[in-house]
């Protein structure tokens, strides 16, 4: 058997707590590859621990990128994911090796397997001002921006995420988001993809996030938002809304009792992982595996011609 001459760019995609990392680890370590990081959260150096992200040692036994590199003061998009992934895909095919791409995050996962539109970056400081307005008066952002972009309506009232998104964009281009959505999209890379998702039984998925939050309690996620907390980042960036974070956050502010805090972060994981799993089953049309020690199997073999 040898391998291909030109081997896909593997996605391993799946819920927060599927195992995901530990099959993207093992696959790495058998057929020559690098993993490379398309978690929202694992990017940032500041959740270590909260967001599960590999440990030295992982990394020891495989190359692993874009882990850790955005400061929480930052506002990471799917767009700067894509570029940034783009020159790690191209790195680990010149090095003679195969890019696994490895995450939980829809959006950054379709940016490789089927591309985005070409919307221009938007400059932080629009976004901070859009934030101050939202913070000020919702309806009255949602006013303006359902002025320029009625296509908007569609966005849930209480997205703040969305509508700054999308009057940003209209702010910074002179152009809706819907007439930038539009637009062709544009995969990051070439060459062939094999997108595999991992999905356990729904039950077994629930006590994994639970175990696995308490497993971050004991490796210092109570000294890590304590940390977090000390910077007086803004409340309403992605680092400050992390799984977990706004629970101990609020121990920490005498507000929960840590037994409360822990209680409520596994339940909104549990409900986090329960709308992984329907955007996958309903935005994709991955092959999905219950099982990661048979998804790495399918893998290995389909990285293999007679």
């Amino acid at each position: 058997m040898a391998l291909q001459e030109h081997p896909p760019l593997i996605v391993i995609a799946g819920p927060t707590a599927s195992g995901k990392s530990a099959a993207a680890l093992a696959l790495a370590e058998t057929i020559g590859g690098e993993v490379i990081c398309a978690d929202s959260m694992q990017v940032y150096r500041d959740l270590a621990v909260l967001s599960a992200r590999p440990t030295a040692n992982d990394e020891a036994r495989a190359p692993h990128h874009l882990y850790g590199h955005v400061d929480g003061s930052e506002r990471y998009s799917a767009g700067r994911f894509a570029r940034e992934a783009k020159r790690v895909v191209e790195a680990v095919r010149g090095r003679g090796r195969t890019p696994i791409l490895c995450g939980g995050t829809g959006l950054y996962l379709k940016a490789m397997t089927d591309g985005l539109s070409l919307i221009p970056e938007v400059a932080q400081a629009i976004t901070e001002a859009l934030n101050a307005e939202w913070l000020a008066s919702p309806d009255g952002l949602r006013t303006r921006l359902l002025s320029v972009d009625p296509e908007m309506e569609r966005l849930e009232r209480a997205d703040q995420q969305r509508h700054i998104r999308a009057l940003a964009v209209f702010d910074e281009t002179g152009r809706p988001l819907s007439e930038w959505q539009k637009e062709p999209r544009v995969r990051a890379v070439e060459g062939p993809v094999l997108p595999l998702v991992l999905c356990p039984d729904r039950e077994a998925l629930y006590r994994r996030c639970e175990a696995r939050f308490d497993a971050m309690l004991a490796r210092g996620a109570l000294d890590e938002a304590r940390v977090l907390a000390a910077r007086g980042l803004a409340p309403d960036l992605p680092v400050m809304k992390a799984l977990g974070v706004p629970e101990l956050l609020a121990h920490l502010a005498g507000e929960l009792t840590l037994e409360d805090a822990a209680a409520s972060a596994k339940q909104e994981t549990r409900r986090f992982a329960k709308r992984q799993m329907t955007w996958f089953r309903n935005q994709t049309d991955w092959r999905a595996f219950e099982d990661g020690d048979a998804l790495v199997a399918h893998a290995r073999a389909a990285m293999v011609v007679p």
